[in-house]
Order: C-alpha cells, then sequence, then structure tokens
C-alpha cells in the first residue's frame, strides 16, 4: 500500500521520516558514516515536533523511522500512552535483500551492520508497541497498522 492509498484509506498523514534528516545527517550516511546520538537528536526533535502538531490538532498520523533506542523512542513520543511504535522485526538476513531493492536511498547497505549494533529491541511490557514480522507482504503489514490505527481514531 502506498502513501496515497494509505492517507486516502484511513485519513491520516504519512511522513517517511528520512525525510527529516538534516543535509549533515544524510552526508554522514551517504559516506557510511553511522550516527551518533548527538547526530540524531535534531532529526527526533523534528519527528517529536510532527507528532505533537498532530497531537495538539486531535490528529493522527504514521511517521516511518528507525527509533532504533528506547531513549529514541522517548524523545519521539514525549513518554505519551498515545503514541504507538510498530516494530517491524527481522534479523539481518531478512532486512538486507530489502535494501538491495531500494533505489534513491542514501544510506548504503553496508550500514545495516551499525544499526543493528544500535538496536535496542522494544520492550513490550513498557513501550507501547505492535510488532510485526518483516517478513510479512508489505501490503499486509500496511492492512494491520491501519487497523490498529484505527483504534485511536474512534
Amino acid at each position: 500500500m502506498d502513501q496515497i492509498n494509505y492517507t486516502q484509506k484511513i485519513g491520516h498523514s504519512l511522513i517517511e521520516g528520512d525525510d527529516l534528516h538534516p543535509p549533515v545527517n544524510i552526508a554522514r550516511m551517504s559516506n557510511g558514516i553511522p550516527l551518533t546520538d548527538t547526530d540524531r537528536t535534531p532529526w527526533l526533535d523534528l519527528i517529536a515536533g510532527r507528532i505533537q502538531s498532530w497531537r495538539d490538532a486531535g490528529q493522527c498520523g504514521i511517521v516511518t523511522c528507525s527509533s532504533l533506542k528506547r531513549s529514541y523512542r522517548r524523545q519521539i513520543s514525549g513518554d505519551s500512552a498515545d503514541v504507538c511504535f510498530v516494530y517491524l522485526k527481522g534479523s539481518k538476513e531478512d532486512i538486507m535483500p530489502r535494501l538491495y531493492q531500494r533505489t534513491g536511498h542514501f544510506m548504503p547497505v553496508a550500514m545495516l551492520d551499525s544499526q543493528f549494533a544500535t538496536l535496542e529491541e522494544p520492550d513490550m511490557h513498557e513501550e507501547v508497541v505492535m510488532v510485526l514480522d518483516v517478513n510479512a507482504p508489505q501490503a499486509h503489514l500496511a492492512e494491520r497498522v491501519c487497523a490498529h490505527l484505527t483504534q485511536f481514531s474512534l
């Protein structure tokens, strides 16, 4: 399901988090340099701001991003229980083929190791998380997320 179909189906905004990276982060990743927590802070602030603007307007939306650490998820959500994280769980071997299929993206496939080194899997007891298998067809994943989001829209 592409962005247009999603927004038509559920009536909420969808933002690709990578589009919010500042140019310096894109340059670092393009050159195979992993981002530090300090590098990510302005990006996470932008994501948090977008989410807060939706919340202030009584709206829902989705930001696709790699909120790899618990501290990132806290920064994004402000510890609010009405911000839900969807964790696409998979191994490097599961994700690698998808990265090779991407075209025009600034992050080289070789950086996948650094992403996994940074990853702190969400705690299902302390964080609001929906876990989905990254190997499921994209249309199925989108449908599951849409169904889950409708709970927040009632």
